[in-house]
């Protein structure tokens, strides 16, 4: 279920409804000042709502106070074993302060914390990890470690409770991705407080990618969930970010940037998609709205894979389509798909995110559409056409309409390395 409780960490909502956050952890030293700022500013840069520094040192803590000042976006200092350190974090300016209660030194050295807390309006995380659970629930982790990462948390949240603090999220993670589900799933029915989920330590950039999405997807899915922190061995923190963003993205959570829809490519392509899949997403990067955009490989399936696309190309091998929202808009040379493309779409931003639609070059587009399709194939044109047909025997036409029906519709490319997009046995040349 949802959290109930909401908390404010530098002016950024936290549960209670509020949208997912999106947050990230720096790689750098941050008594390092400029290296931790700069890196923090590309963070925000890229959509990251908080970013979190690491405060293992004294110099760590004396430097927050100067980045804390700089960054574009609230800090969370990140305190492990001394709580002198978590002490310093808050005097220093931190927006939220992580701590893990079992391995900081025990109820008292908490408590020092949360009056510290209380007294500067700022709240805390409390972070369980699979890997630093208190040593009365290591038997229980391994017989079993739901039952033991909950456990903790809740232990943890009834400390809080008695200290009468309540100004807290809390995040349980596990290396383990049906874990980190299981647990959250659990805990998520016990307590009201806002939920910061990950993976900890997910690998690299690919298979960590992939452990996230799957965890964190399926969590946020089911409407758990409250923050997001993507663990990436990188030393890139903002790719971590871009992958918290996609998550949110794909489960229509969050909006921000364009999307990309691509078909996977089979023994029908004819032009050189991957090239132009690759180009079209490395010119969407200077694209700041959710724009839809979407990439076909033939005309088989016509444009109905993707007719919510706010625009899109279909190809074949001396000639593509450009559309949008389901319907041709012209008939372009494949070496030039992707340039009218962007040509369309900066159309329709200048005429007030309207679609501009010349009916002759429609019209054109839409004849080379028919002649591509494959006349065998069910594709969603084909079926919706069937499907009014049908109704309209019936005497159901109107209804069919009424009812949401859709009437069928009347810069050099990428170059990519070969071997890692081979081009051997396809019907099409790179173009170079």
């Amino acid at each position: 279920m949802a959290s109930e409780r909401q908390i404010d960490v530098g002016g950024v909502p936290i549960g209670g409804g509020a949208p997912v956050a999106v947050q990230t952890m720096t790689k750098t030293e941050t008594a390092n000042v400029s290296a931790t700022v700069s890196q923090i500013e590309r963070c925000a840069e890229a959509g990251a709502d908080l970013v979190r520094v690491a405060v293992p040192r004294d110099e760590d803590a004396e430097a927050l106070r100067t980045i804390v000042e700089r960054s574009p976006v609230p800090i969370i200092a990140d305190i492990h074993f001394n709580h002198t350190l978590a002490l310093k974090a808050l005097d220093n300016g931190a927006a939220c302060v992580r701590l893990n209660p079992g391995n900081i030194g025990g109820p008292e050295k908490v408590a020092q914390v949360v009056d510290r807390a209380r007294t500067l309006g700022t709240p805390l995380r409390i972070g369980v990890n699979s890997g630093s659970l208190p040593r009365h629930l290591r038997e229980l982790e391994f017989e079993n470690p739901v039952e033991a990462l909950v456990t903790a948390a809740v232990e943890f949240v009834e400390l809080m409770e008695r200290l009468d603090f309540t100004d807290f999220k809390l995040s349980m993670k596990s290396t383990s991705v049906p874990n980190t589900i299981a647990s959250n799933r659990m805990l998520s029915e016990r307590i009201p407080y806002p939920l910061h989920l990950g993976v900890t330590e997910a690998g690299t950039r690919w298979t960590g990618s992939l452990k996230s999405a799957v965890g964190l997807g399926t969590l946020l899915a089911d409407g758990i969930g409250d923050t997001i922190r993507i663990s990436l061995s990188t030393f890139h923190a903002e790719e971590e970010v871009k992958v918290g963003w996609e998550i949110l993205k794909a489960l229509k959570l969050r909006e921000r940037g364009p999307v990309l829809i691509a078909c996977p490519t089979c023994g029908r392509l004819q032009f050189d998609m991957d090239s132009v899949v690759a180009e079209v997403e490395r010119r969407l990067e200077a694209y700041d709205e959710p724009i839809e955009v979407s990439v076909l490989g033939c005309a088989v399936n016509g444009i109905g894979e993707a007719r919510h696309a706010d625009f899109g190309i279909t190809g074949a091998k001396d000639a593509g389509m450009i559309f949008s929202r389901g319907e041709p808009l012209k008939k372009v040379p494949t070496e030039r798909l992707v340039d009218e493309l962007f040509a369309e779409i900066d159309r329709y931003y200048a005429a007030g995110k309207k679609i501009v639609r010349d009916e002759h070059a429609a019209s054109e587009a839409a004849r080379w559409l028919a002649d591509n399709e494959d006349a065998t194939a069910m594709t969603p044109e084909r079926l919706a056409q069937l499907e009014e047909a049908a109704n309209r025997e019936a005497g159901g036409g109107d209804e069919l309409l009424a009812a949401g029906g859709v009437r069928p519709p009347t810069g050099p490319p990428t170059t990519l390395d070969e071997e890692s997009s081979p081009v051997a046995g396809r019907r099409f040349t790179r173009a170079r």
